[in-house]
Formats: structure tokens, sequence, C-alpha cells
């Protein structure tokens, strides 16, 4: 169904609507590949065992150390550039508060990322069932002017009988482009989603553990204070 047997017989569209397919399929691939690569920096340990632990401008210096014991480039991990971008802004800005915000801000910054990386994606979603209709109009259009042809030609009753046959033909492989290219939009549309929705619940649980790990450390000491003495 997916390849013609020549230009006759079958419509070339489907070409399309597969290579497509295929370039969404391995966009996708990537992002999971990705995805689980950024999932490793949760099973790091880079905060100290000390359970009382305060995280002040004296103490983040640590942390960074450890990040960087571990990992060669943390500006490449959601996660540390998160609180890379905290840990460099403290002796700035002084504040529990305000350092929060800058990491909410990154987290707002993130989420628009992940949006906008769907562009093409979503480009090619709407892109794949556009092409099967062309297909079906081409088909049908390629059907309907066969028949035509033969009727302005003054065909007898079975010249017009076997005409209809191949019209009918016709009229099916323009039906099967569409039909190809909706079951295949449908294919990555639903992948797509299943994919985004695992992203979003990384960002969430990068939100929720900066917040449990970072941010309560630092709301423990008045960091403006500790930074005068």
């Amino acid at each position: 169904m997916f390849f013609h047997g020549g230009s006759k017989n079958r419509s070339s569209i489907p070409y399309y609507t597969v290579f497509l397919t295929c370039w969404s399929l391995a966009i996708l691939f990537v992002k999971r590949c990705k995805l689980k690569n950024q999932r490793k920096a949760f099973k790091l340990d880079i905060l100290p065992a000390d359970p009382n632990f305060v995280l002040s401008p004296r103490t983040a210096r640590e942390i960074m150390d450890r990040i960087y014991l571990q990992v060669d480039q943390p500006r490449c991990y959601v996660l540390f550039d998160r609180i890379d971008l905290a840990l460099s802004n403290l002796k700035n800005l002084g504040n529990a508060n305000a350092v929060s915000e800058c990491m909410n801000s990154q987290a707002g910054n993130d989420e628009d990322y992940l949006t906008s990386s769907y562009t093409i994606l979503k480009g090619f979603i709407w892109a794949i069932p556009v092409l099967g209709f062309i297909g079906t109009v081409v088909g049908l259009a390629g059907a309907v002017g066969g028949f035509g042809n033969v009727v302005a030609q003054g065909a007898s009753i079975d010249e017009l009988k076997t005409a209809l046959g191949g019209v009918t033909g016709g009229l099916a492989i323009a039906f099967e482009t569409t039909l190809i290219a909706l079951i295949l939009a449908l294919i990555v549309q639903l992948l797509a989603k299943f994919v985004q929705s695992e992203e979003e619940l990384f960002l969430d649980e990068c939100a929720v553990y900066c917040n449990r790990n970072i941010v309560a450390k630092m709301k423990k000491t008045n960091l403006t204070s500790e930074e005068n003495d």
C-alpha cells in the first residue's frame, strides 16, 4: 500500500508522507534520549550529607565543586544550569526570595524553550495529512480526467464500463494516500504528546528539586547579614 507499482497505478505522495514521518520519529527519538540523559542528574550526590547544612555565599562554592567533580559540562544539564544560576547570583542578590525568583524565571525560560523545540515537529504533523489530501485531489483529478477523455471521444458502452472501472480504481488509490497520511499523522501526534508530557514532568521535577535542596537551604539563614559578618 505504501509504495506504488508504477506511475499509472500508484501516487508518489506516500513517499513524502513516510519521509516526514521518519524525520518526525527521529526528532522524538533524539528528544527521548536527551531526556533520559538529563534525568541522570537527579542520581548525582551534589549536596553534603550533613542534614544541618546551610547554603550561603560561603558554602555555595562547595556545591559547585561537587558538581564539577562529577560532570564535565554542568551547563548542559537543565537541573545543574538552574543550580549554577542560583549559586552564581547568590552573592550579588544576598536574599533567598530574590534567588528563588531568579530560579522561577529560569524555569519559565526552560518551559518556553521546550515549547519552541516542538515547532518543526508540529509543522510536520500538519504537513503529513495535508500531503495526503493533496494526493487525493491529484488522484481524483487523474481518474475523472481520464474518464472525461473517454467520454469526449464518443466511446461505446463497453468502453465506458471499462473507463468507469478505471475511475473506481483511481478513487481507491486517491483515498489511499489520505488514509496513509492520517494514520501516520496520528501515530506521530500521539508519540509527540507522550514525549512532551514526559519533558514537562521532568521540568516540574527540576523545580521541586531546586526548591527542596537549594531554596529551602538558603531560607535557613539571613544571607545578607552573613555576608556582612
